[in-house]
């Protein structure tokens, strides 16, 4: 026992080490392919979208420096940086590494091997499974009570942006990431570029659902989710009979409007946004990350 205990602790070390020399790597441009750089990539698509809400604003009356801008700018960074590089990233790889000697390995839960489809048929499988995933965990946020207390943070933001986006809990990490890793494990062997390319689109989509824009695809919007689609899910008032929230989507709209959860009544460019009681919520990213844990929260 304790050498087990032992070994996942240097599993533990090691993988802290790899994720901050990759860290490293991607801030000195020395990632290799050169393409795999999400630190980048990330500040590049921010401020291209971040542009476009400069030129371009649905809200006349929203500043470019909005409400929050800069408490959500550093969400932005420590929950895809900071928090994954002081423990997640390295807490995962154990808990992989827990769970593959439990069951003998993880190709043993493979339900489908899609390493025999067409590449795009691959990379479209792997975007629409995790999205769904993605979807349906987002409604355990608004529908459990205990989850939708560190859900809240992401819905305290009165004013949307492109940061915004990134506005989240870190709890929100433990709970999205096992539940997209057991998805990823159940379709068997996959290209792993092909998480890099949906992490980039699925980044891209979310800072455009979150931003200033007023954009809705045209008749995609049935298909891929949208700002003028996404503010009705930050809406302050929600319809009688959705009590829980509407237009849980993700990437994809689709999910909404098939499971009937979609809501759409105007394009919503100048609802009120966040919650009963929003102005009382904590405004400061320390108040913000310890709440949830009280006993006294109603």
């Amino acid at each position: 026992m304790n050498e087990t205990l032992t070994a996942y602790f240097q599993l533990f070390v090691e993988q802290f080490k790899n994720f901050l020399n990759y860290f490293i790597d991607e801030v000195t441009f020395n990632t290799t392919p050169w393409y795999i750089n999400y630190f980048w990539w990330l500040i590049i698509l921010s401020l291209v979208v971040w542009g476009l809400e400069i030129l371009f604003p649905w809200r006349k009356n929203q500043g470019i420096f909005r409400k929050d801008f800069w408490l959500d700018t550093f969400y932005m960074f420590f929950n895809y940086y900071l928090f994954k590089l002081m423990i997640f990233f390295a807490f995962s790889c154990v808990i992989e590494k827990i769970l593959a000697d439990m069951v003998g390995g993880l190709d043993k839960l493979v339900i489908y091997d899609t390493s025999q489809l067409h590449p795009i048929i691959q990379l479209l499988v792997f975007f629409v499974l995790i999205d769904f995933v993605g979807w349906a965990t987002h409604i355990l946020l608004h529908r459990v009570n205990f989850l939708w207390r560190f859900h809240k943070v992401h819905h305290s933001a009165e004013e949307l942006g492109f940061a915004a986006h990134f506005r989240m809990h870190w709890m929100e990490n433990v709970i999205y990431t096992p539940t997209k890793f057991i998805a990823m494990m159940l379709i068997g062997n996959f290209d792993p570029q092909h998480a890099f390319i949906v992490y980039y689109i699925s980044i891209a989509i979310g800072h455009l659902n979150h931003s200033n824009i007023g954009l809705s695809y045209g008749p995609l919007k049935y298909i891929i989710n949208n700002p003028k689609m996404h503010i009705w899910h930050h809406s302050y008032e929600l319809p009688k009979n959705r009590k829980y929230g509407i237009n849980f989507g993700q990437s994809l709209s689709i999910w909404d409007y098939f499971f009937g959860t979609a809501h759409v009544p105007s394009d919503g460019r100048d609802i009120r946004l966040g919650f009963k009681n929003v102005e009382n919520f904590p405004n400061t990213f320390i108040q913000q990350v310890t709440y949830g844990f009280s006993k006294k929260l109603k």
